[in-house]
């Protein structure tokens, strides 16, 4: 057995559990993993981020000639390697040189080592390769092979992180089409989220994996689905119920609240239904009751709707409880299930021992099983187990387990509730839905699903797995969410700060802003981890387009008009949308005493400063006026008060370095500043953070300013209303403002912050 130390040496690396015990079972490359790891670590110290491990793992998987270890570690380690080109580069480099010494100049030239390749060169070099494939693109659109433009940047960009290539080549590829699926976008939220006559959403043109997929009836076309003497029959009646319907369903657990990877399998769910004129339904997992509280239903059947989807029916796995009974009873007497007694310790681990229980007589397990329904045993006593190995090598998966805890809709009725392996298959067989669509980590479950079905003679749907959605920066865990409300560092469920769909809902997200994002991310096998800017891109994309100008200021400075040209105050007519003034105009005063931005203001300028200040007059934003600064009012303290200045109407022709915005008679608000949550892309890596995700919290993820000033024009603003404050940013009206006093989020800046990696 492997030494516990290689194990955490390799899991140190970023391997995942699984992955290490695997590689522990190959002697030859755990020992050159084992080496190459330890002499990182005199380079780098004993934490290894996962970037180089995934590189050192590469390095000792692939390598021939374990004499040039050392010398490519060294390159790794010293981050002179840090791609997979280069690596790849480096290895056939020292397999076509098998001579000593190594050229290190050649070497080196021929690796890439030392070459930068800037964000601004990928950007111009995918423009190029879109550019010279435009007419194909339109014409197929997602059918196109997208992969035949990552491999023309490649080839220019020999030495480009590919992931960033596939990101620029997302972002460029998808960025016009959803300018014109934004403008196809109805409020109107029809069944399955269609209108008379819309175009079909970005997540409907499918690809990838979905191409794949089987017509309905021809279940038995998909690799490794199983079929026994009964299959076609009971194909044959499917078709004869559903008609030929391709038939989804979308199944949460309602024991939590919806996050963002959630929004990527609603997105395909219903717009995988969509696009085959099918039906989607909304099914709730409900056989935890110990879990689950009615607010979780609630908030997901919002979401679902909020999205833009109404599920053709909303079920529950409890509709079907009854009949989940019946069938483990038949089950029981088929000789496929038998009650057992092992403890739930008992059953962890990779490897837990067999069940003296599994070939008891089948009288005995009905006997049994009758029992525990009528809560003759205590939990934990006693559950009922399916005789198969799944997948994963786990045997036997458990079936029902006693449970006495009262259920939200069947009440004391059950006292033994059905588990996932044994609910979930027998659900979509009910109703007959033709495409099981869950993500990668339930694989190991589709042996128990195709299994379950076939040993009870029924309708068998087919499991499709996909790849997950998380971001960068961020934890959705049930678990981890909970932690971190009871720790303080978020309010609850909906902190805008996290990723749950009510955080980003309460933040300002626009629903067509996160579909479209899950569009850009596609459906594939593999797990994508997306950066937040990019889904903050789609965000700023929809808004730009919905969101009324409107004007604040964050830090005022009082400034008086002198020679203010009127006795009272004037209106000012200022455009919704100025780039399209046909939105309309809403008004705002203009007084002889106006707010704007302390920054915007400086005594002694820096070079390159173009605001107010000293002999340099600027525009405020939409009054034709130009000021001019004459007196400075400070303090006690020498603090600037306020500014005297004079105005002017704005010559033809004339252009201040700089047109500020201001407000005038304004709104007093409450706004709130969101930054990341926490400061590590990956704050659940150990390698990168090894305090825990708790110990990886932003002290500036939030900033809150009580006495900002906002202009009259959003006095009669409601939760949710979104705005754009000039040069500041997207905000959104958040459910804590009250009568007389908004409170803001800032949904998104205006544009992405440089600073951002």
């Amino acid at each position: 057995m492997a030494a516990p130390d290689s194990l955490s040496l390799f899991t140190g690396l970023g391997l995942s559990e699984h992955k290490a015990r695997e590689t522990l079972k190959n002697t030859v490359l755990s020992a050159q993993l084992r080496e190459a790891a330890t002499q990182a670590q005199q380079a780098l110290g004993s934490t290894i981020d996962k970037a180089t491990g995934t590189l050192l793992y590469g390095l000792a998987s692939r390598l021939k000639d374990p004499r040039r270890l050392p010398f490519l570690v060294g390159y790794v380690a010293s981050k002179k390697i840090h791609t997979e080109a280069q690596l790849s580069a480096a290895l056939e480099y020292v397999r076509s040189h098998p001579l000593d010494p190594i050229d290190t100049v050649d070497f080196e030239q021929e690796c890439g080592v030392g070459i930068v390749v800037t964000p601004e060169q990928i950007e111009e070099a995918v423009e190029a390769v879109i550019s010279r494939h435009r007419p194909q693109l339109l014409i197929e659109r997602y059918h196109f092979n997208m992969g035949l433009l990552m491999g023309e940047a490649r080839a220019v960009l020999k030495w480009a992180d590919g992931k960033m290539i596939k990101h620029e080549v997302d972002m460029q590829v998808v960025k016009p089409r959803s300018e014109e699926t934004n403008r196809r976008t109805t409020k109107h939220v029809m069944e399955n989220g269609e209108a008379p006559g819309q175009a079909l959403s970005l997540m409907e043109q499918l690809r990838g994996e979905a191409l794949k997929f089987h017509k309905p009836g021809e279940n038995y076309k998909t690799p490794g689905y199983v079929t026994t003497s009964h299959t076609m029959d009971l194909l044959k009646q499917h078709l004869e119920i559903t008609g030929g319907q391709v038939r989804t369903r979308f199944p949460p657990e309602p024991n939590g609240i919806l996050h963002i990877g959630h929004a990527k399998a609603i997105n395909f769910n219903f717009g995988f239904a969509k696009a085959n004129n099918g039906i989607c339904f909304l099914r709730f997992d409900d056989t935890n009751p110990e879990k689950e509280e009615a607010k979780f239903f609630t908030a997901i059947s919002h979401m679902v709707t909020w999205l833009g989807y109404t599920p053709y029916k909303v079920t529950y796995a409890s509709d079907y409880f009854e009949q989940l009974y019946t069938w483990a009873v038949e089950l029981i007497r088929r000789g496929q299930a038998y009650v057992c007694h092992q403890r739930g310790e008992e059953l962890k681990g990779h490897n837990p021992l067999p069940s003296p229980w599994r070939d008891r007589p089948v009288e005995e397990s009905l006997l049994l099983f009758e029992a525990m329904h009528k809560g003759k045993f205590a939990e934990g006593e006693a559950t009922l187990r399916m005789k198969l190995v799944m997948e994963d090598g786990k045997m036997d998966p458990v079936a029902y387990r006693v449970k006495y805890t009262p259920h939200h809709r069947t009440g004391d009725t059950w006292c033994i509730y059905p588990t996932y392996d044994y609910t979930h298959c027998l659900c979509d067989s009910i109703e007959h839905i033709t495409h099981s669509l869950c993500t990668k980590e339930f694989q190991a479950r589709r042996s128990s699903y195709f299994w379950l079905c076939n040993a009870l003679d029924v309708y068998c749907p087919v499991q499709w797995e996909y790849g997950r959605l998380n971001l960068h920066y961020a934890v959705v865990s049930k678990r981890k969410i909970l932690q971190l409300v009871a720790a303080g560092a978020v309010r609850d469920w909906d902190d805008p700060r996290l990723f749950t769909l009510t955080a980003l809902q309460r933040r300002g997200f626009p629903p067509e802003a996160i579909n479209n994002f899950c569009a850009r991310v596609g459906v594939t096998v593999a797990q994508t981890t997306m950066e937040p800017h990019l889904l903050e891109a789609c965000v700023r994309d929809v808004l730009n387009d919905t969101a009324p100008r409107a004007m604040a200021v964050l830090e005022s400075l009082r400034v008086v008009i002198t020679n203010f040209p009127a006795a009272e105050s004037l209106d000012v007519q200022v455009p919704n949308f100025p780039a399209d003034e046909t939105k309309g105009f809403h008004q705002v005063p203009f007084a002889s005493v106006v707010f704007i931005e302390r920054i915007d203001f400086k005594e002694e300028p820096e070079p390159g400063y173009k605001r107010l200040t000293w002999g340099q007059p600027v525009g405020l934003r939409h009054t034709g006026y130009v000021i001019e600064l004459q007196y400075i009012v400070k303090g006690p303290s020498g603090c600037v008060e306020s500014l005297e200045v004079t105005c002017r109407r704005a010559d033809a022709g004339e252009k201040p370095k700089a047109f500020i915005h201001w407000v005038s008679q304004p709104l007093t608000c409450e706004i709130r500043l969101y930054e990341r949550l926490f400061l590590h892309k990956n704050p659940e890596d150990p390698a990168e953070v090894p305090g825990g995700f708790l110990s990886d919290l932003n002290p500036a993820s939030l900033q809150v300013v009580e006495t900002a000033l906002v202009d009259s024009s959003v006095a009669q603003a409601k939760p949710f209303d979104k705005f754009q404050f000039e040069r500041l940013g997207y905000f959104s009206v958040d459910p804590d403002s009250c009568q007389g006093q908004l409170v803001f989020n800032r949904t998104v800046t205006l544009k992405e912050d440089p600073g951002k990696v």
